[in-house]
This record gives C-alpha cells, sequence and structure tokens, in this order.
C-alpha cells in the first residue's frame, strides 16, 4: 500500500479466497443456535452470462464433476431476469459441507477456465420454521460474506434488522462485509 493510500485512509480490498467458503458448516451451526436458521440444502454462484465455446467446455466439466456423485440432483443452470446466469446445486439440508464442497468446485473450475473475473457471488440458503427466508452470499471479489433476507411477501423488501442482527451473530464465523453499501439484494435468486 502506498503513502498515498494511508494519507487518505484507502485500503486494498481483501480479494478472492474461495477457502472462506469452508467456515459455513460451522456458521451454520452457530446461525441455528442464535437464530434459529437451518440450511436448505440449496446453493448458487452467480456470474455474468458468457457464451462461446470455452464456457461450453467448462461448463460441462462442472456438470460432469458435480453429477458424478450417483444419487444426486442434477446442477442446474439458469438466467435470470438481470442477465446474470446462476450454476444451482441441490443437496439434502443435512449436506451443508457437500453443497459447500459443490460451490467451491463451481468457482474454482471457472476460475481455472479464465472466468473469474466474470463470478459475482456465492450463496447458501437457510430457513426458519415459520417459512422466513436467508441467504448468506459469498462477494467473490471481496472475499467477504454477508446476509440476505427478503421479506415474505410479494414487493421486494428486505429484513434490514434481521441481517444486521445475523452479521452480529456471525461475527466472529465468518468475514463479514463491512461495507453495508455493498450487501446487494439478490431477488429470486435460485437457491434461496
Amino acid at each position: 500500500m502506498g503513502l498515498l493510500n494511508i494519507l487518505l485512509g484507502r485500503s486494498r480490498a481483501v480479494g478472492p479466497d474461495l477457502d472462506r467458503l469452508f467456515a459455513l458448516p460451522s456458521a451454520a451451526v452457530g446461525l441455528e443456535a442464535s437464530a434459529g436458521f437451518r440450511p436448505t440444502g440449496q446453493g448458487a454462484v452467480c456470474f455474468a452470462t458468457v457464451e462461446g465455446a470455452a464456457f461450453e467446455r467448462t461448463h460441462r466439466e462442472i456438470r460432469a464433476l458435480l453429477d458424478a456423485d450417483a444419487g444426486r440432483t442434477p446442477v442446474d443452470l439458469t438466467h435470470d431476469s438481470y442477465g446474470y446466469s446462476w450454476l444451482v446445486s441441490h443437496r439434502s439440508p443435512d449436506e451443508l459441507p457437500l453443497l459447500v464442497n459443490d460451490l467451491h468446485a463451481v468457482n474454482s473450475t471457472l476460475e481455472a477456465g479464465g472466468f473469474g473475473p466474470r463470478l459475482l457471488c456465492s450463496l447458501a440458503g437457510f430457513t426458519q420454521d415459520d417459512g422466513r427466508r436467508l441467504a448468506l452470499v459469498y462477494l467473490y471479489k471481496r472475499g467477504t460474506f454477508y446476509p440476505f433476507a427478503p421479506l415474505p411477501g410479494e414487493r421486494r423488501q428486505r429484513d434490514n434488522a434481521l441481517e444486521l442482527r445475523i452479521r452480529a451473530a456471525l461475527a466472529g464465523e465468518l468475514p463479514v462485509e463491512g461495507d453495508l453499501g455493498r450487501w446487494f439484494p439478490v431477488w429470486g435468486a435460485p437457491g434461496l
């Protein structure tokens, strides 16, 4: 970091560290104890839509890798209304470590295929007994997590108070994104 950055109070961004995803299973234990949220078994990786033979090859490699696990639901590729692509993994709710392995494998394979700059985020879904939903979102380019808690119903509103409570509950478990302006809503995200 240069002297000018120090004087102006700027800091260098943390950057991607996919191994941080492996902290999710232990954080999930604390999340259930403190807020009653349990894993849904669904997770997804979001990236800017890519066309071409190189991506098709990488996509086939991801599917072959993840679908090799006999007896599991195949990985889905979907596109949202914002033009982003989502690779969605489905596991049983008690298989969060396997889901995290899936998310890590997808991110790593896309990164190795040269698509790292296209990666946006990954998420793991959680739910309460009353049907409330929550996602723990991993920001690929920042190497940090944040909670996203949509309010029930058709209106696109967030439960900001719950998100802040979850941030406090997970502060010692995960690297939580400190800049609230980067806590982007992921409306309609598959896996949530």
